[in-house]
């Protein structure tokens, strides 16, 4: 089968000029600052990184390298917020802030919409729906804050009991790169709903969208309510997650970082939530409608190119439906328009970063000496006008070896590994045969079977005949290897807040 993608019809040149156009009109020529205590400073270091359009390859801007000394001055903000103003905010204060963050939001989504793709490649049409999403998150919390309390325990006629929940006081918070400005969302209107007073620290692949988010809304917030570090792991990240005056951590990554965010928590005995790596199945049953279940495996794989956490790498097709799916899926991954991001008609972008790009392409590689099969794709673009960006062609993998490591491991690329199935049992057991367990995908007419199998994958997230659905309400987090907690629920206010119990005699 050919491994050629389609892209869009633009030159190089235009492309460039497109992304400069747009830089101009977003991005300050000055290097972006930390935000502490509702001000705008310089890191301690003075020094400063880069962050660069993965589209052009050209710098977009220049960023803060955050230090301890960063981390030690947001968090003394954050509890100077708190003790003087925050802790005291009752709900009702505090939903009226996160609906004018909402606000805020909806009043400037193009702008974040077209930073969000700038700083990480996405298509802008996938970063118009995130900002959609960022929005709802602050909308519902602040729904969510009224209805957030204790309970009375029943006991004798002689006493009370009653339980309330209290905030932590102060939260660190660490997104990744690949949805800069929904996965800071998720963490901080629950954290803010609940009552804390946040220190965040945004990948330093992509910190202009949070910075942005900040700065509209720096008249809505109280001073140092919110602070935004950036920089790079090592320097910024880990001095959050081991500081030991920050009473909460809330980390999403890569599973091997997560390990050493909850060590780090372990030495002051710090809450943690943890949203990790993933290895999704994705089951196609014998009964499924083919044409649904390519629709549901473009989704699943390459949104985002799939630079997502649940995307569905492992694709298990029963084998009476195999070639047929097979077939028509291919097709459809050649079909994808590579191209500008910014271009409306993009449906796959470049990813985040060279780095990104070599990772990639080395499980591809590994997968060959494997003697896998490369049925489409496997390296980059050869279109001249893509010769800038850090693009890698859709990629769909066959006649793999399910214990080899591109298949166990998190590639966090459009790479598709696919396998045929014909025994339930054993399906199911090789489904559950890596690490992670944060989602999983079921296709199939029958209900019975949807359920069932949705019973039998060890996941937190199980979508039947659809994929990377994510409504406000819905709580969203990982078994196994892929994480502690759930964000984007009303029980998420939980792992934000403690219990409280007072038993009174009467």
């Amino acid at each position: 089968m050919s491994s050629e993608t389609r892209s869009i019809d633009d030159s190089r040149d235009a492309i460039r000029e497109r992304h400069a156009d747009a830089r101009e009109e977003l991005v300050p020529d000055d290097p972006a600052r930390h935000y502490i205590g509702g001000e705008w400073v310089e890191s301690a270091s003075g020094e400063t990184f880069e962050t660069r359009d993965p589209t052009t390859g050209e710098v977009l801007a220049e960023a803060q390298a955050g230090t301890g000394e960063d981390i030690d001055r947001a968090v003394e903000a954050a509890w100077a917020a708190y003790d003087s103003e925050w802790s005291g905010a009752d709900p009702t204060k505090r939903q009226r802030v996160l609906t004018g963050i909402a606000d805020r939001i909806e009043e400037h989504r193009s702008d974040l919409a077209t930073l969000e793709t700038l700083d990480n490649g996405k298509p802008i049409r996938e970063a118009r729906a995130d900002v959609a999403l960022v929005a709802d998150q602050f909308r519902y919390f602040a729904g969510a804050v009224r209805t957030h309390g204790g309970e009375t325990v029943p006991t004798d006629d002689r006493k009370t009991i009653q339980t309330i929940r209290e905030p932590y006081g102060v939260v660190g918070a660490v997104v990744p790169w690949n949805f800069p400005l929904l996965i800071a969302a998720w963490k901080l209107a629950p954290a803010l709903a609940a009552g804390n007073c946040v220190v965040l620290k945004p990948a330093e692949e992509t910190p202009l969208s949070v910075l942005e988010l900040v700065r509209l809304v720096d008249d809505v917030l109280p001073d140092g309510v919110v602070n935004v570090v950036t920089g790079y792991g090592a320097e910024a990240g880990a001095p959050l997650t081991e500081h030991p005056e920050v009473r909460k951590v809330s980390f999403t990554g890569s599973t091997a970082v997560g390990r050493e965010v909850m060590k780090a928590a372990a030495e002051n005995i710090t809450d943690v939530t943890l949203e990790l790596g993933g290895k999704s199945p994705v089951v196609v049953f014998p009964d499924a409608d083919i044409e649904q279940a390519v629709r549901v495996m473009m989704l699943a794989m390459f949104y985002n190119t799939g630079e997502c956490c649940t995307a569905g790498t492992r694709l298990f097709v029963h084998e009476e439906v195999y070639e047929e799916f097979m077939d028509a899926f291919v097709e459809s991954a050649q079909g994808l328009q590579m191209g500008d991001p910014l271009s409306k008609d993009t449906r796959l972008g470049p990813k985040v970063s060279e780095e990104q790009v070599e990772r990639t392409l080395s499980y591809v590689e590994q997968a060959r000496e494997d003697g896998a099969r490369v049925v489409t794709g496997g390296g980059q673009p050869e279109d001249e006008a893509l010769a800038d960006g850090c693009f890698v062609v859709p990629t769909v993998i066959d006649e793999i070896d399910h214990d080899s490591d591109p298949v166990q491991e998190e590639i966090f690329g459009p790479v598709e590994e696919v396998f045929a199935w014909s025994d339930y049992d054993e399906m199911i057991e090789r489904a559950n045969d890596v690490e992670y367990g944060l989602a999983a995908g079921v296709i199939t007419q029958d209900l019975s079977k949807a359920n069932r199998t949705a019973r039998d994958i060890e996941a937190g997230n199980i979508w039947v005949n659809q994929y990377n659905d994510f409504p406000a309400g819905q709580p969203f987090g990982g078994y196994k290897h892929s994480g502690i907690g759930r964000e984007q629920a009303k029980e998420t206010l939980d792992h934000y807040s403690q219990t409280k119990t007072i038993n009174m005699r009467l």
